[in-house]
């Protein structure tokens, strides 16, 4: 009878401790690597949510512009969230600001958070080394998550030892004001992860979707192909580009034209994302480099950001 009752005991105390570890990770303590315009962003609203956050980029100067910038974009929202409360503004604004900290080193503040979303350059060896490097230092039950737009999840994860606690968490730009957010779950990623992702993406106030590691995930796998042929009708002088802007808004009801969208997001970035498509597809006609693109960016006219792109901005 006593051999029963440990035999018995053993087997609730190795349920429950399979259940313990199936449990999805709440996630409170989050680490944000990169400050540019996406990471700073992410960082807003995960401290605007309640979480607390650390920034990461290579300098003080980065952060320091980091920081002003959440800064400004916090005192829109509270201006129109408190308009009759500018006292109860101010406080949400200094709240979320203090549960925001800054560090030039990832590696020494990892040991202790619960997610790192990486919005760093879309390039493979960059994020390859840098998760290789964080995968040393984090928690074992920390999660692991790219932030990027075009690369394949999959051979980020690879670099790390914990393909299971890895996924894409893709954000949109600007991310306080995007609701969308697409969570990628790789043939490695958990169950327990790939859910803890989307109750995190909830607790953010955004609206996640779920796909598969496929190239440019579920947005841009049918923006980019829109945009590209927008460019070929333009490139075979069907149609002028602010004939074919004024038919996607009236006709289709969009509230951009394709190349009013494509000087928004950045002349670079949409060739970059082709250019990374073709390179694992080059029969695939809807992944064709562009002519006219292609001399844009070389010329170092992104959009918007540079001041001129298919349109001038001056």
């Amino acid at each position: 009878m006593a051999f029963v009752t440990r035999q018995l005991m053993r087997s609730v105390s190795s349920s429950s401790t399979a259940s313990a570890s199936a449990k999805k990770i709440i996630v409170k303590h989050v680490t944000v690597i990169g400050g540019g315009l996406m990471g700073a962003g992410i960082a807003q609203v995960a401290a605007a949510t309640g979480h607390t956050v650390v920034l990461v980029d290579q300098t003080e100067d980065i952060l320091a512009k980091s920081k002003k910038g959440i800064e400004e974009s916090l005192r829109k929202v509270a201006k129109k969230k408190f308009a009759e409360n500018p006292k109860a503004g101010d406080e949400f604004v200094e709240k979320t600001l203090s549960t925001i900290a800054t560090s030039t080193d990832a590696a020494s503040v990892v040991h202790s958070t619960d997610l790192v979303v990486e919005a760093i350059v879309e390039n493979l060896k960059v994020k390859n080394e840098l998760f290789k490097r964080l995968d040393k230092f984090a928690a074992e039950h920390t999660i692991f998550a790219s932030n990027t737009s075009s690369l394949q999840i999959t051979s980020i994860a690879n670099a790390t030892t914990r393909q299971d606690r890895f996924a894409g968490l893709h954000f949109f730009n600007p991310v306080p004001v995007m609701k969308l957010v697409e969570v990628i779950k790789t043939p490695m990623t958990s169950q327990k992860t790939f859910e803890s992702l989307v109750d995190f993406s909830k607790a953010l106030g955004k609206h996640p979707v779920s796909c598969k590691d496929t190239p440019g995930f579920i947005v841009n796998r049918l923006l980019v192909p829109y945009l590209m042929e927008a460019i070929r009708l333009y490139e075979r002088g069907d149609a002028s580009k602010e004939d074919i802007d004024t038919a996607m808004k009236l006709g289709a009801g969009y509230p951009m034209g394709p190349f009013e969208l494509l000087d928004y997001v950045g002349l670079d970035t949409t060739k970059f994302i082709v250019d990374g498509w073709h390179e694992m597809d080059a029969e695939n006609p809807l992944h064709q480099p562009s002519p006219s693109l292609n001399k844009l960016v070389a010329e170092n006219k992104f959009g918007k950001k540079t001041g001129e792109g298919f349109y001038k901005y001056k």
